[in-house]
């Protein structure tokens, strides 16, 4: 049973700083999926170009890997925006379990537009992350969170859930 988690959802919703959070309180390594995106879908995203199902392929392989390779657990941010990138993360690390950051269109429009100097994603591409959204509801080892609230909220709530889940294994 693996101790990872996937702090998912579209752009803007907070999980860098959700995912550093949590990492810290749970002694966790932080794994920024961002870091690992090629330079040529950092360079399509910068242009307001939605990446394909065939731009993520290697880079949720890589995402894999350091799942792997950290077994003592860690905390990845990922968009993970639809069901089959969760299932091949979850392949990398049977148990694995994510945290929804939930947002509104106009929420993460926001957000994504105040850090556009300093980030590579395109404001122009927050519509098509929610075209893409298939959301976790239903899944297991799902918490769903509002990501309007505090940040010491949010990391004291998934903290909490996973105190709990470990509790009940």
């Amino acid at each position: 049973m693996t101790d990872s988690l996937v702090i998912m959802g579209v752009a803007g919703c907070g999980k860098s700083s959700l995912g550093a959070a949590v990492a810290q309180a749970t002694g966790l390594a932080l794994v920024e999926g961002d870091d690992f995106h090629s330079e040529a879908s950092r360079a399509k995203m910068s242009q307001g170009i939605a990446l394909l199902d065939a731009d993520r392929d290697g880079w949720l392989g890589v995402l894999g890997e350091q799942l792997r390779a950290h077994p003592e657990g860690l905390v990845l941010t990922c968009s993970a925006l639809k069901l089959s990138y969760r299932e091949r993360l979850r392949q990398a690390a049977p148990g694995l379990r994510f945290v929804f950051l939930d947002i509104s269109r106009e929420q993460a429009q926001a957000r994504v537009a105040a850090r556009a100097a300093q980030h590579f994603f395109s404001t122009t591409l927050v519509d098509s992350q929610f075209a893409t959204l298939e959301a976790p509801t239903g899944e297991a080892g799902v918490l769903r969170v509002d990501a309007l609230k505090s940040l010491d909220q949010l990391q004291a709530e998934v903290t909490e859930w996973l105190t709990a889940k470990k509790e009940q294994a």
